[in-house]
C-alpha cells in the first residue's frame, strides 16, 4: 500500500467543474493504492471495455448534477479567493517552477508513478451526506499535487500555516496594504516580506501629498468662510435698530404671565352679562331678579374700580365675582333664550360703539382747545416784560448794531411768532451753535399784543454777537385788505360767520372742524406773512425762514452756501409716505387742481427754508399766492394753513436740501428715530404736542427745554421751571 497523497481544492477545481464554498468543502485527503496483486484489483480496473466507461459515466453524472446545483454566491466566493489569492504562471521563471511540478507530481515520495492508481475521494455533498468515489490516477491533470504524509508533515513544521490560514494571512495583508494608504502620515508603515516596487511608492507618496495638499485647501477655506460670515454678523449687527418704539415692553407687568388679567376679565363679562339679563328681567316685570342683577353688578363694579390686573383686585373680589355667579346661573335658568339674548348683546354693541365714537370726538375737541391754549405762567410773562417795557426810557429801547440789519454779506433769519419763551429759544439755539454769531441777524415780526413783551426780553437778555430787530406786523401799512386776498376774506361776513360761529352748530363733528380753523395760527397774519418776505425785507438777497417751533442743533451758516440750481425756495422734502403728497393737502376733485398740479408730487416742510429773495422777485412769487388765493376765496380747493397755498405757490420751484438739515414730528409722533433726531440740524415740533405745552410727548421735550434759561428773573417771577416743563 502505497502513502496517502493530498489534492488541494484548486486541482480538483480545475479538472472538475464543480463549485466548492469554503464554509461548507473541505479539503480532502486521496488515498492512493496500487494494487499488491491480481486478486486485490479494484472491479473498476478490470473493466476495459466501453461498458465499465458507460458504467463509471453514468455513476458520476448525479455526482456531477448534484455538485453544479450548488449555490452560485458559494462559486463566487471561492472562485474570487482562489483567483486573488493563488500564483499564475505567467513569468519565466515560474514556467520552469511549474514544469518541476508536473515532473514532481509523477512520483510519490522517491518512486516515480507509472501506473494508473485508483484514488478514494471522500466529499460532502449539499445535503451534508458523505459520499465516497473512486478516480483513476491518468484521468488527472498535470497540476495536481502530489504529497507525501511524511514529507507534508515535516513541511507542516516548517510551514505550520493551514490553506485557511494562508487564505486569512493573504486576505489580512490586503487589508492592511488598503489600510495603510489611509494611515496617518506620522504613523509608521508595517515592513513587508518582499521590498515595494519603486514606482509604487513613489505613486503613494503622491497620492500622500495630494491628501495633505487638499487637507490644507478645506482648512483655509473653512477659516476664510467662518471669518466672513463673521464680518457679516458684525455688520448686520450695526444695521439692526434697537429703538424700542412706542411703551411697549415684555417687563411689563401685564406680561408678568398669559393669565394676569382673567379674574377681572371674568368680572367685566359677568358685569355684561348681568345688565343684560336685568334689561331682560325687567321686561318680564321680574323686578326681584332685576333688582339682585343691578346690587351685585354695583359690588362687581366697586370692587374691580381701576383695577387692570388680578393683582390689583382688592381681596373681596374673588367673593363678589362668586355671588355674582350664582345670581347669573339662576337668571339663566329663567330668562335664557338665545334669540333674545343675541338681539340684546348686539344693541349693548351698537350703544358701546357710539359712545367710543362720541368720546373722540370730545377727545380731539379738546386737544384742539388745549393746543391753542396758553398755560398760565407763559401767559403770565408777556404781561410782566410789557409792564417793564413801557418803565423804560427811550434810549433803552433803541437797537445796537442798526447798520447791520441790512448788510448783504451777513446770515439774515426771518422768525414770525407771538410766543415770547419759543422765540428765545429759536435765537438761543441758533447763536449757541454758531461759529461766527456776530455775522447773524435775526429779524423778529410779532404782533401788536406781544410787540413790547418780544422787544423787552432781547433788551433784556440780549444774545452775545448778533443783532436782534423787533418788529410789530400792525407796522407794515401797505399789508391791508386791498393788497392781501387773506385780509379781505377775513373781513367778509362770511368768513367772520365761517371761522367765529362754530358754537352756534349742534354737531360735535362741525365744533372740532371748526375749532381747526379757529386755532390763532390760522387767522393770524403773521403766519400768512412768509409770502411777503421780499416787500418785509427789501434790500435782502437771501433770507433763513424759521418757525418758532424748532431748535437747532448745528452751525446752520452752511445753508447760505447751498446752490439752490435756479430754484426759488430750498427745503426738505417729506414724501416718505403717501400722506405727505399734494393730494393730501389739495382738492384734486376740482379741475383747477387736476389740471395743474401732479398729485403724486412730493410734499415739503415749512419751518426751515431757504429763500431766494432775488429769483422771489423776478418771478413774481407773491402775484402767484394772491391768483391762488382769490381762487380759493370759497375754500373749495384746500380748507385752512398754509402749507397748501405754499405748495402750490412754489411747485416745481423748490429745491430739496438733504434730509438732515430738518427732521419733522416730534410734535405729534412718538415713535421718530432717536439718531436722526440727534443727528439732524434743525428738529421741528409740528403738531399740537408742543414742547411748552402739557401735551408735549415727555422723551422730545429736554432738545427744547435745555436752551431756556430757568435761572432768569421773568421766568422765576412767572415760576417757569424745569420741574413744568419736565417730562
Amino acid at each position: 500500500m502505497l502513502p496517502d497523497a493530498t489534492i488541494t481544492d484548486a486541482d480538483i477545481r480545475s479538472d472538475f467543474p464543480i463549485s466548492f464554498s469554503p464554509s461548507k468543502r473541505k479539503v480532502k485527503r486521496f488515498v492512493i493504492s496500487p494494487p499488491a496483486s491480481p486478486a486485490m484489483k479494484s472491479p473498476f480496473r478490470r473493466l476495459t471495455t466501453s461498458a465499465s466507461r458507460l458504467i463509471i459515466f453514468i455513476f458520476l453524472v448525479p455526482i456531477h448534477i448534484s455538485l453544479v446545483g450548488a449555490d452560485a454566491f458559494d462559486f463566487l466566493t471561492v472562485q474570487r479567493e482562489i483567483n486573488g489569492n493563488w500564483p499564475r504562471f505567467d513569468c519565466p521563471q515560474c514556467m520552469d517552477k511549474k514544469e518541476q511540478i508536473n515532473r514532481n507530481s509523477l512520483a510519490v515520495g522517491n518512486h516515480k508513478v507509472d501506473k494508473d492508481i485508483d484514488i478514494i475521494v471522500t466529499y460532502t455533498d449539499t445535503s451534508g451526506a458523505i459520499k465516497i468515489r473512486t478516480v483513476k490516477s491518468k484521468d488527472l491533470s498535470a497540476s495536481w499535487v502530489w504529497k507525501n504524509p511524511i514529507d507534508d508533515d515535516q513541511s507542516n513544521e516548517e510551514h505550520p500555516k493551514s490553506l485557511k490560514d494562508q487564505l486569512k494571512t493573504r486576505f489580512e495583508d490586503s487589508s492592511e496594504h488598503s489600510s495603510n494608504e489611509h494611515a496617518d502620515i506620522n504613523e509608521q508603515p508595517r515592513k513587508t516580506s518582499s521590498p515595494m516596487h519603486p514606482a509604487k511608492l513613489k505613486r503613494r507618496a503622491l497620492r500622500q501629498e495630494r491628501r495633505d495638499r487638499r487637507t490644507a485647501e478645506l482648512i483655509q477655506v473653512s477659516q476664510k468662510t467662518m471669518t466672513q460670515m463673521e464680518e457679516a454678523a458684525i455688520e448686520r449687527a450695526k444695521m439692526l435698530d434697537t429703538s424700542v418704539k412706542g411703551r411697549y415692553g415684555i417687563w411689563r407687568k401685564e406680561y408678568e404671565s398669559p393669565n394676569s388679567d382673567s379674574t377681572v376679565k371674568l368680572m367685566h363679562d359677568q358685569i355684561i352679562m348681568a345688565k343684560a339679563y336685568a334689561s331682560i328681567a325687567k321686561a318680564k316685570n321680574e323686578t326681584s331678579i332685576y333688582d339682585s342683577l343691578i346690587e351685585h353688578s354695583k359690588r362687581s363694579q366697586q370692587a374691580i374700580e381701576k383695577a387692570t390686573f388680578d393683582s390689583e383686585l382688592g381681596p373681596s373680589a374673588v367673593d363678589r365675582a362668586k355671588e355674582m355667579g350664582h345670581i347669573l346661573s339662576l337668571a339663566k335658568d329663567k330668562f335664557y333664550d338665545c334669540i333674545i339674548m343675541a338681539r340684546k348683546l348686539r344693541v349693548m354693541l351698537q350703544s358701546a360703539e357710539a359712545n367710543v365714537d362720541e368720546v373722540k370726538k370730545k377727545s380731539a375737541s379738546l386737544t384742539q382747545l388745549a393746543a391753542k391754549t396758553l398755560p398760565k405762567p407763559l401767559h403770565c410773562l408777556p404781561l410782566v416784560l410789557t409792564t417793564d417795557y413801557f418803565l423804560l426810557g427811550d434810549k433803552n429801547k433803541e437797537i445796537p448794531n442798526i447798520k447791520n440789519l441790512e448788510h448783504p454779506s451777513l446770515y439774515h433769519y426771518a422768525i414770525f411768532s407771538d410766543n415770547v419763551l419759543a422765540t428765545s429759544v429759536v435765537v438761543n439755539s441758533t447763536v449757541l451753535h454758531a461759529k461766527e454769531p456776530g455775522k447773524h441777524v435775526f429779524h423778529i415780526v410779532t404782533d401788536k399784543l406781544n410787540f413790547a413783551a418780544m422787544k423787552m426780553w432781547f433788551l433784556v437778555n440780549p444774545p452775545e454777537g448778533p443783532t436782534i430787530q423787533v418788529q410789530n406786523v400792525d407796522d407794515f401799512t401797505w399789508l391791508n385788505a386791498s393788497y392781501c386776498p387773506v385780509l379781505r376774506q377775513l373781513e367778509s361776513s362770511r368768513m367772520r360767520e365761517y371761522y367765529f360761529k362754530a358754537h352756534q352748530s349742534s354737531s360735535l363733528t362741525a365744533v372740532t372742524d371748526n375749532l381747526k380753523y379757529r386755532n390763532p395760527k390760522y387767522l393770524s397774519m403773521l403766519n400768512h406773512l412768509r409770502f411777503y418776505l421780499p416787500e418785509v425785507y427789501p434790500k435782502l438777497s437771501k433770507i433763513l425762514f424759521l418757525d418758532d417751533d424748532i431748535v437747532v442743533q448745528k452751525d446752520l451758516t452752511p445753508l447760505w452756501s447751498v446752490d439752490l440750481q435756479g430754484m426759488v425756495n430750498g427745503a426738505v422734502e417729506t414724501c416718505k409716505e403717501s400722506f405727505h403728497r399734494f393730494d393730501k393737502y389739495l382738492n384734486f376733485s376740482n379741475p383747477k387742481i387736476a389740471d395743474n398740479f401732479d398729485a403724486n408730487a412730493c410734499g415739503w416742510a415749512f419751518g426751515m427754508n431757504m429763500f431766494d429773495l432775488k429769483e422771489w422777485k423776478k418771478r413774481d412769487i407773491t402775484g402767484i399766492y394772491h391768483g391762488w388765493q382769490n381762487m380759493n376765496e370759497e375754500r373749495t380747493l384746500w380748507k385752512l394753513g398754509t402749507l397748501p397755498p405754499g405748495l402750490i405757490t412754489f411747485y416745481n420751484l423748490t429745491h430739496p436740501l438733504d434730509r438732515s438739515w430738518h427732521v419733522l414730528g416730534l410734535g405729534y409722533d412718538p415713535a421718530l428715530n432717536q439718531t436722526e433726531i440727534e443727528n439732524a440740524a434743525v428738529v421741528h415740533y409740528n403738531g399740537n404736542y408742543k414742547p411748552w405745552l402739557d401735551l408735549a410727548i415727555g422723551k422730545y421735550r429736554s432738545y427744547w427745554s435745555r436752551y431756556v434759561k430757568f435761572d432768569n428773573p421773568y421766568l422765576q417771577l412767572c415760576k417757569i421751571n424745569s420741574f413744568m416743563l419736565s417730562s
